[in-house]
């Protein structure tokens, strides 16, 4: 091989060298921006569904509590304007809470929290009714403390289902 040829395939390698080298580096910096930027969308998603579903627990569990609350106050004869407006700010934040999660939340998570909804709203549909001098056949405020009963199991699997979604293990 002559010298110019060689010289050649030299400075080919070397102007190949020089374009790789600095080719590669940003290569790598974009892949590990975009890995960066998918963990920190994970993390993102995963901030935005724990914030969802301490949200959604506090507000079943305070429905579900002033519920309770309310039967025991409408049997006992003592259910006051008071009681009314704190269980309707509950209904209300509990709807809200459930409403904002939607998008957020899986579907199996969405689906635990209406099986909750479901006694919920019966109970609470017919403490108002019952409050209201309207009660059907049959209903009175110790059936309903009875009924109310059957949101507890539902407010465990709920609760199970989203902390095993973050991850948490017992």
């Amino acid at each position: 091989m002559s010298d110019a040829i060689a010289t050649a395939i030299t400075a080919a390698a070397g102007l190949g060298g020089a374009l790789l080298g600095s080719v590669l580096p940003q290569r790598f910096n974009a892949r590990e921006r975009a890995a960066e930027a998918e963990i920190a969308d994970r993390r993102r998603s995963f901030e935005e569904r724990r914030e969802a579903y301490t949200a959604m627990n506090r507000a079943s569990e305070q429905f579900h509590t002033l519920l309770k609350d309310a039967l025991h106050r409408i049997r006992d004869g003592v259910y006051a304007e008071e009681d009314r407006t704190r269980l309707e700010d509950s209904r209300r934040e509990y709807r809200d809470r459930y409403a904002a999660a939607q998008m957020i939340v899986p579907l199996r998570i969405m689906d635990a929290s209406r099986e909750l909804n479901k006694v919920l709203a019966e109970v609470d549909a017919a403490a108002k009714r019952i409050d209201r001098g309207l009660a059907s056949d049959g209903e009175s405020a110790e059936r309903l403390l009875v009924e109310v009963k059957q949101a507890e199991p539902r407010l465990v699997a709920m609760r199970t289902l989203m902390r095993e979604d973050l991850g948490i293990r017992d």
